[in-house]
């Protein structure tokens, strides 16, 4: 039974750790859309839309390692928990990917363009949900809850600078038309990080159900 029990540990060792790995991986990736958006560097951002495809397979491969540990191990209250919100964590990990590859493109697509007003909040946006990335990844492996409430702090503040953005860019596509494409371009940045937010914002619900079933 000791012997079992090891092996398991060891499994979920090894789960965290490629669950740390995929964080990081995505994380990297929503660095380099929004460095590729600020600096207007088209190559860095057709390598970030190239890396989804790896984020996608490293999705699968730890989906794969959870359904195999919940047939073969029947793992039992707390670890139960765990490995189910894993399942639910590399979900809300993967779109952070997708919106990062978004983010991604729209640089591709505003490279050649002069912004009509140097980025500021959208910087910040950025900024922030990778700092949360990392915050809620944290909470995860190390059943920290007071990560957690940083975590959902944090949040509200990325709300506030999407509010910001949307108001800025909608008055400048009325005073300046011929704008209008970058604006929209920008505003979709801005909303999706946002969303980045709010699936942060899940894996830190998901430590909290982890920790106290609730």
């Amino acid at each position: 039974m000791t012997h079992t029990r090891h092996a398991f540990d060891e499994q979920l060792e090894d789960l965290n750790r490629r669950l740390l790995l995929f964080g990081s991986f995505v994380e990297a990736m929503l660095d380099k859309a929004m460095r590729a958006l600020i600096t207007q560097d088209a190559t860095l951002a057709r390598e970030v839309v190239a890396s989804d495809d790896v984020a996608d397979d490293m999705d699968l491969e730890i989906e794969q390692m959870c359904v195999r540990l919940l047939a073969l191990q029947q793992p039992m209250a707390g670890d139960l928990r765990f490995i189910a919100s894993v399942m639910k964590v590399i979900a809300d990990i993967e779109r952070i990917g997708d919106y990062s590859k978004d983010i991604a493109k729209a640089a591709i697509s505003l490279a050649n363009d002069e912004y009509f007003k140097p980025l500021v909040d959208i910087p910040l946006m950025g900024d922030r949900v990778r700092h949360m990335l990392r915050l809620a990844l944290q909470a995860l492996v190390t059943h920290n809850l007071d990560i957690v409430e940083e975590v959902l702090s944090l949040d509200s503040g990325v709300d506030v600078l999407w509010k910001q953005v949307r108001k800025d860019v909608e008055k400048i596509i009325q005073e300046r038309p011929e704008v209008v494409h970058q604006a929209i371009s920008l505003i979709m940045v801005a909303r999706y990080l946002e969303r980045i937010g709010d699936h942060i914002e899940n894996i830190g619900e998901r430590v909290r159900y982890t920790e106290t079933g609730k």
